[in-house]
């Protein structure tokens, strides 16, 4: 990955980030380089390695104003960002998990005893989940990849701003998905930033701790 960040300074990237909802509407992010910091985004953990997430690159003004109904509060950002990265959890993930595993051992990271072994464990396992069980893994993995595009989007030059608020019953069938395999978990706006964004607090981490 032959990235150069506009911003690599890590205490910028991760205390300098501000949720922005106004961007500047003359700077477009090319599909390459949404496809590097997706790439980059998806270096995040997975549970298995499995990789649930999926993305859809909202970007063209027709496809913005297909997605305008379904944001409630959020047209600001539909508006004027550069793109609305709309981010699924894909609840069948495993059919990918034999093109991971092989990829591993061709890459010379991983045994061939190791992979048949765990493939053999993990498929049918995630195969006899219970819907809710499979919900909670990919959406708390998708929530990771979302976290780390917010922040290599930042070392691009860029900002974003996390949506929850939207019709989650209606996105994936608007956008050609099956709504039963692909559950969404969250809509990032990102563009340049045409506003500083609110300073915010956080609670204290004596609030939000207990040792044991």
């Amino acid at each position: 990955m032959a990235t150069t960040f506009e911003n690599n300074t890590f205490k910028d990237v991760m205390f300098g980030r501000k949720s922005i909802r106004v961007y500047d509407e003359n700077v477009k992010i090319s599909q390459e380089e949404m496809l590097e910091m997706i790439q980059e985004a998806t270096t995040a953990p997975s549970s298995v390695n499995m990789q649930p997430w999926r993305f859809v690159v909202v970007e063209s003004p027709e496809a913005k104003e297909t997605l305008k109904p379904l944001i409630k509060f959020n047209t600001r950002q539909n508006d004027s960002s550069s793109a609305m990265l709309l981010i699924f959890g894909d609840m069948e993930c495993y059919e990918y998990g034999e093109q991971i595993y092989d990829q591993a051992v061709a890459e010379g990271k991983m045994p061939q005893e190791v992979r048949d072994q765990q493939l053999g464990a993990i498929i049918p396992y995630y195969k006899n989940l219970s819907k809710q069980e499979m919900n909670d893994i990919v959406k708390i993995d998708a929530s990771l990849a979302a976290m780390q595009f917010m922040l290599t989007a930042r070392a691009h030059g860029y900002d974003t701003n996390p949506i929850g608020g939207f019709e989650k019953d209606q996105l994936a069938e608007t956008f050609g998905l099956d709504k039963d395999r692909y559950v969404p978990v969250m809509i990032l706006s990102v563009g340049k930033a045409a506003e500083e964004g609110y300073a915010s607090v956080r609670l204290d981490a004596q609030t939000v701790t207990s040792f044991k």
